[in-house]
């Protein structure tokens, strides 16, 4: 009922021309109360419903998985039992992995990192010999070795940064068996390394990195993407190995219009954050995502796992309020997060407006289907939760979805990346304690354990490695603009393309002001630099830190304790977060959209 009467919303919102149009200002947008009350109750009528119902059902199925993921990954029964544990019997039989012995810190390091490496090498020699592999119907041979070396890597550390069109480079075998693969595999090691994070943070043993990832396949991400294939088969996405179909035109041309095994690869590309698009425009195609069903149903399915996560942190920990609480925080943040762009994209181009007469929302770069309302929210959600995909292009948003989008990347935990953004939150939850500590005079102590030395290094670490994987490159393409930036438009937008790409890849996340002209040697390896530091650097120092916390031995509470579970301590990680995220990058912010923002003003 709710899909139903979402969708009646939205089409209302998108077919209803005159909504705008019959708002006219004379005095060529003056501060006019009139017409300001006017606007902003259209945006309340239409816009605040359709974001409303999302976070809605955001807030009701999140909780659900949540619980559900806590439940699998403490071994408690659930009613998936009786299908899914014949599966991992054989898994674990054929493959003859310890399924049960927990692992060292280091020894979930190397496990994570070598088996990275070998399915990364596995789907780059896929790639490379696709011309002569089967599942090939338009004859692709294969991409330049920079170029598939690049995507490799992006799709192993779960990114999915796309320097090439999907449907134009890729085979069906490249595509499913290959990509595809990777978008079921890192996602579960993302899931897995937040999940030994929770238990070394409550003094559990880390757990097996292989069970862990079978888990996390079998039990999540499998079940959640054989439903979801269908009913976006249902809706519309299909699902086949045939050919590009031949229509002719009302011309008499003959136009081929691609195809392919599409709806349970853009299932998974959602759920699991991957983000890569089956076709070069990825979810803006009618494809990958044909009406407003599908685009509610991709929407929420990209933000429940990493806003699940953050409630089977609750309930592995023993602590459901500090897990609600932190819920809230990320909540209310991403809330004004989507305020900020979708404002941005109502109120529309002031130039643009100037010249029509009227206002208007910014529709360039977007689908009609969708609108500026559904664009808006998308952007804020894939970027937010390190998805990547788009269902409209980003580089066309005005300065406040550019300044938000960025800052998502930045700040990497609103909802953050698949399971990494749930360490990187309580990272910042440890920085904080150890902040207040000191202005206090307590000792810093987190979760019954003292934050040392060695912890605030590791923390350190992790938080500082993101703006060097993007500045620093940033510097360099900005320094041989003509060379190797391949920016598109000058000015300040241009430094926004060059930055938002680095940030992307970083970040794991994916998307791209798409304006930017990457495929060249250059950004292919450069690129894949951040790539590899963004994801396993702090993946190693996470699983380093949950190691050292597990091995801590527990400090009794006492009246000086400083306790974590309340709303003030909360209020004080979400200014910690602000301070340390935004402000390290803010000098590119003010070069970059808000310095656009003050141009177009």
């Amino acid at each position: 009922m709710l899909c139903c009467f979402y969708s009646l919303v939205a089409g209302v919102v998108i077919n209803d021309k005159t909504l705008v149009a019959t708002f006219r200002a004379p005095d060529r947008f003056g501060l006019d109360e009139r017409y300001l009350a006017i606007y902003l109750r259209a945006f309340m009528l239409f816009g605040f419903w359709q974001i409303l119902l999302i976070l809605l059902i955001l807030l009701i199925m999140a909780p659900l998985l949540g619980r559900y993921m806590a439940r699998v990954f403490t071994r408690q029964q659930t009613w998936l039992d009786r299908m899914i544990l014949p599966l991992e019997r054989l898994i674990f039989a054929s493959s003859g992995l310890p399924n049960c012995r927990t692992m060292t810190g280091g020894q979930y390091i190397r496990a994570v990192l070598v088996s990275n490496l070998v399915m990364g090498i596995l789907v780059f020699g896929i790639m490379m010999t696709q011309g002569s592999l089967p599942l090939n119907p338009t004859g692709l041979s294969a991409p330049s070795w920079d170029l598939a070396l690049h995507t490799a890597i992006s799709f192993v550390t779960n990114t999915n940064q796309q320097h090439y069109s999907g449907e134009t480079t890729f085979s069906y075998l490249s595509q499913v068996g290959a990509l595809g693969f990777l978008m079921f595999t890192s996602a579960a090691t993302g899931i897995a390394v937040a999940i030994a994070f929770i238990r070394g943070l409550t003094g559990q043993p880390l757990g097996n990195f292989y069970e862990d990832l079978v888990l996390s396949i079998t039990r999540i991400l499998l079940p959640i993407s054989v439903v979801g294939a269908i009913v976006l088969l249902i809706a519309g996405v299909p699902e086949t190995l045939a050919g590009p179909a031949q229509a002719t035109t009302l011309e008499g041309a003959t136009q081929w219009i691609a195809r392919g095994p599409v709806a349970h690869f853009e299932i998974i590309k959602e759920l699991g954050e991957n983000g890569g698009g089956f076709f070069g425009i990825n979810s803006a195609h009618p494809l990958e995502n044909p009406n407003n069903f599908t685009n509610l149903l991709e929407t929420v399915i990209m933000m429940v796992i990493p806003a699940g996560l953050i409630i089977t942190y609750g309930k592995m920990a023993g602590n459901p309020k500090q897990g609600w609480l932190i819920f809230g925080m990320v909540f209310i943040l991403f809330g004004i997060l989507i305020g900020v762009t979708a404002f941005g994209e109502f109120w529309g181009n002031p130039w643009v407006n100037q010249m029509l007469g009227e206002m208007q929302p910014n529709l360039e770069g977007k689908e009609v289907r969708f609108g500026w309302v559904l664009t808006a929210l998308w952007a804020v959600s894939t970027t937010g939760t390190m998805c990547g995909a788009v269902n409209g292009m980003h580089d066309s948003l005005m300065p406040a979805g550019g300044f938000v989008t960025l800052t998502d990347m930045f700040l990497q935990i609103i909802w953050g990346g698949q399971g990494t953004g749930t360490a990187y939150l309580f990272v910042f939850l440890i920085l904080t304690v150890f902040l207040t500590g000191l202005m206090v005079g307590r000792t810093p102590e987190f979760l019954g354990r003292k934050i040392e030395k060695r912890e605030i290094v590791l923390a350190s670490v992790i938080l500082l490695v993101h703006p060097i994987a993007i500045l620093i490159p940033t510097a360099i393409t900005m320094a041989f603009p003509a060379t190797l930036s391949g920016i598109s438009n000058p000015g300040f937008h241009g430094i926004s393309q060059v930055v938002y790409e680095y940030a992307s890849a970083a970040a794991n996340n994916g998307s791209g002001f798409e304006g930017l002209g990457d495929n060249t040697l250059w950004w292919n390896l450069s690129a894949s630099v951040s790539l590899l530091l963004g994801r396993y650097v702090p993946i190693i120092a996470l699983i380093l830190l949950a190691d050292s916390m597990a091995h801590k031995q527990p400090v009794p509470e006492t009246s000086g304790t400083l306790r974590t579970d309340t709303p003030l301590f909360t209020g004080v990680t979400a200014g910690a977060i602000v301070i340390l995220g935004i402000l390290t990058f803010f000098p590119v912010l003010v070069l970059g959209p808000i310095a656009e923002a003050f141009n177009l003003g």
